[in-house]
């Protein structure tokens, strides 16, 4: 419930590492939905400034703009809307170690995009914090 916040500790929550490698792509404000996005994980989002579209770096079309060559981390479960901290506490961990992250947040669990030279560096950060993270390519 949105009016209720808890927190959780980092040992309350697992992540796990999504297979794809993704680019966050931006567009003008006007732009169509695009069809080229797909992959196992899309996410468009459309402001007055922009369109943005995260996808498999392998759908995106030459020409169009880009930061490529990132890995999502997925918080496994669904914490609840009314749960406070999860994204501070992944993002200062990450922070602490100067990696930069592109955070995505849906109804069911929020979604932290690194850069995939930067991957071994986050997994390793955040298991020290006390995150349970997945070996790579295993899932809840």
């Amino acid at each position: 419930m949105l009016g209720v916040t808890h927190s959780m500790q980092p040992s309350d929550l697992t992540l796990s590492v999504l297979p794809d490698q993704l680019a966050v792509c931006r567009l003008p404000p006007e732009s169509p939905l695009p069809s080229w996005a797909s992959g196992s994980f899309v996410a468009i989002v459309r402001t007055p400034e922009e369109l943005s579209v995260v996808c498999a770096e392998s759908a995106v079309p030459l020409g169009i703009p880009r930061e490529g060559d990132l890995r999502a981390l997925k918080v496994e479960g669904a914490p609840e809307l009314g749960l406070s901290g999860v994204l501070a506490g992944i993002s200062t961990t990450l922070a602490a170690v100067g990696i930069t992250i592109f955070a995505i947040s849906t109804y069911n669990t929020d979604y932290i995009l690194v850069r995939r030279a930067s991957l071994e560096r986050a997994t390793r950060a955040l298991r020290l914090e006390g995150y349970n993270v997945l070996p790579e390519g295993e899932a809840q």
